[in-house]
């Protein structure tokens, strides 16, 4: 073994026995495929972050609740604070409201990670902003579990657009949709609250998706991308 070899190993994570058996069982995610929306099983999540450089931050809570049999299933949810070391106070802490204390009372990263991707099983993801969410989680996995990531992700910010053209509010935030379908929201910025209201809004969009023929994950997925390549052409 080279010293270049040996360095690569010493500097992935290395897990106990206990959670690296854990990791092994993880299931395997499901491919998209054509059955009816109601007949799957989806996870919504949210996190919060210590800020929004995806090089450099972290993630600080995770909040999840699932959508299935075409319904917000409020008996299947997630909610967990990251034990983090002490930082720095920024601007994101008047955001996320997370208290020093609370990050230093978490679950450790590890075992937190675990327990989300349990509760994910081989289910798809939704999250608004699906990108930034994506690669924060990804990231997470990798660094604290040695875990990569390869669930299917659906955008609900793609979503909105794709399947409501006529609501003129092409490049809103969460916020602006909720508000355009009349949504309550209890608490924003709070990574179990932001999921729930996300997860109200994907029903009301996956009952557009059906009215308009794209009733599986595969052809919304499919109509994402086609959208997404539209927005990124050049204008004629």
């Amino acid at each position: 073994m080279n010293a270049f070899s040996w360095l690569s190993r010493r500097s992935r994570p290395q897990p106990g026995s206990a959670l690296a058996e854990r990791r092994a069982q993880l299931a395997t995610p499901t491919a998209l495929n054509d059955r009816p929306l109601r007949e799957q099983r989806f996870v919504v999540l949210d996190l919060e972050t210590s800020g929004l450089n995806m090089s450099r931050d972290q993630v600080l809570s995770i909040g999840a609740v699932v959508i299935e049999d075409g319904a917000i299933d409020l008996g299947q949810q997630f909610e967990c604070t990251l034990q983090r070391a002490a930082q720095k106070p920024s601007a994101s802490v008047l955001i996320h409201g997370i208290a020093p204390s609370a990050l230093a009372a978490g679950v450790e990263p590890a075992d937190a990670l675990l327990d989300f991707m349990e509760f994910v099983g081989d289910s798809p993801l939704l999250a608004f902003h699906a990108p930034f969410d994506q690669h924060m989680l990804a990231r997470a996995l990798k660094q604290d579990l040695g875990y990569r990531l390869r669930h299917a992700f659906f955008d609900v910010a793609a979503l909105a657009p794709l399947l409501c053209p006529h609501a003129a509010i092409r490049h809103a935030g969460l916020d602006d949709w909720t508000q355009h379908f009349g949504l309550q929201v209890q608490q924003r910025h709070h990574a179990s609250a932001d999921a729930l209201v996300t997860a109200e809004l994907a029903m009301i969009l996956f009952s557009r998706a059906r009215q308009q023929g794209l009733d599986s994950p595969a052809k919304l997925a499919d109509a994402t991308a086609r959208w997404r390549r539209r927005q990124q052409a050049p204008a004629i």
